[in-house]
């Protein structure tokens, strides 16, 4: 069977399409689970620890060090398991964990909170790669780009409405409340995928032949073979030292150089949701007409510049202006990683390839998350930004080999049966 054979048809409406319709409802009440615990837990533990560095750090940590350990893994089960109910199965047991940490709080101590991300990250590195194996089954090829923007775009809205989301939920009602709103919502998340396409049934039944180990080394053989892989596998591990290195820190960007109160992120982060929405917008018109690898390199050089900025900047509307600008341009960052990945990954290979290269990233930025506090006693805020931009730049220019690269045409159910 051809990757594409059920993919829908390049004339119509990606909205008409129920598998993305079912991915979009899904994903808004992820969004609302995952906002409530950043920023409720963010404030949460900031009042509990009377703002300290490490502490906060390890909010990230234990966000993302799942996600470098368990990525590899997942990808590959990906591969192996049916999607819809992988995913179905990763929603349903995150609510159950969120529940379990709300007794813990209730009858316990209050660093459970860290458990309740720690758990989810775990559960969301067998669920992503499932989303994007459905993506390479159920959405046309010469509508994955414009896809990709669209489901970004949802993504924007919430990065303008989260923060506050989460921050009003916790000083409304509470860390207990605010945990027990994401747990309904990782529920309803995973009631709303039964609307899903039923999954495929493989063709061939009976036990697979290869264990889980040799699959997992092919994927690595299979990403070293792809000239455009491997450089976007270096592209993302450079990423994620200089992301990984500020992810932490933004919170002082507002209290020391802005000289805010720690709510005031809230305002950074809706502005740049504000900009990713219109950022991805403009995308979806020029998704057509600009290589994926392109259109990375150009949204990391600019992510770059804004991060030196904002380590240099005392004003406040400079630094709204630079958090503007770089989130105008992320969009090209996420639809462009996501689209190579697409666009030059057969369907068998998809969860493997996600679960190669996400800890690449995955890996550099938990390594700095974790040094992260120390760094930020040892050097001035500024030193840590420049740098951090300056290895973000050279992110970019490592893309420039492979912009010529063209993926190779795709046999879809289109091509393959001609009217």
């Amino acid at each position: 069977m051809s990757s594409n054979a059920h993919a829908s048809p390049v004339t119509g409406s990606l909205f008409k399409n129920r598998f993305y319709q079912t991915i979009l409802i899904s994903n808004i009440f992820l969004q609302i689970g995952i906002w409530v615990r950043n920023f409720a837990i963010l404030m949460f533990v900031t009042d509990q620890t009377n703002n300290d560095p490490l502490a906060i750090s390890l909010i990230s940590v234990v966000e993302f060090a799942p996600i470098f350990v368990f990525s590899f893994i997942g990808g590959a089960f990906a591969d192996r398991w049916k999607p819809k109910r992988t995913m179905i199965w990763c929603d349903f047991l995150s609510a159950i964990s969120v529940f379990a940490v709300l007794l813990t709080l209730l009858y316990g101590s209050w660093e459970a909170v860290y458990l309740a991300t720690f758990v989810s990250a775990i559960l969301s590195q067998f669920s992503q790669p499932s989303v994007m194996k459905l993506f390479k089954q159920h959405v046309h090829p010469e509508k994955l780009q414009q896809g990709m923007a669209l489901f970004q775009s949802l993504v924007a809205i919430f990065m303008v409405l989260g923060p506050s989301l989460g921050i009003f939920s916790y000083h409304q009602f509470g860390i207990k409340i605010s945990i027990g709103v994401m747990g309904v919502a990782f529920l309803l998340s995973a009631v709303v995928l039964f609307r899903l396409p039923a999954d495929e049934e493989p063709e061939a039944k009976g036990e697979r032949s290869t264990k889980i180990w040799q699959e997992l080394g092919d994927g690595f053989r299979y990403v070293w073979r792809s000239p455009v892989l491997k450089v976007l596998g270096l592209t993302f591990a450079i990423a994620g030292f200089s992301i990984g290195t500020i992810q932490t820190l933004s919170l002082f960007i507002v209290t020391e150089r802005l000289g805010q109160p720690k709510e005031f992120l809230q305002f950074l982060m809706m502005v740049n949701g504000v900009a990713m929405l219109l950022g991805g917008a403009v995308i979806m018109t020029l998704a057509k007409k600009i290589a994926p690898q392109v259109l990375l390199a150009f949204g990391i050089a600019v992510s770059a510049v804004c991060i030196a900025g904002m380590g240099f900047s005392t004003s406040i509307p400079l630094t709204l202006a630079l958090q503007f600008l770089n989130g105008l341009t992320m969009p090209c960052i996420q639809i462009g990683i996501n689209t190579m990945i697409l666009q030059w990954t057969e369907q068998s290979y998809v969860g493997r390839v996600n679960g190669v290269l996400s800890p690449m990233f995955m890996g550099m930025m938990v390594i700095m998350m974790s040094v992260a506090g120390v760094l930020k006693k040892m050097f001035p805020l500024v030193e840590i930004f420049v740098v951090s931009g300056i290895v973000m730049l050279i992110g970019a220019l490592i893309l420039i080999p492979i912009f010529k690269h063209k993926p190779a045409p795709t046999v879809t159910a289109e091509t393959a049966n001609p009217a």
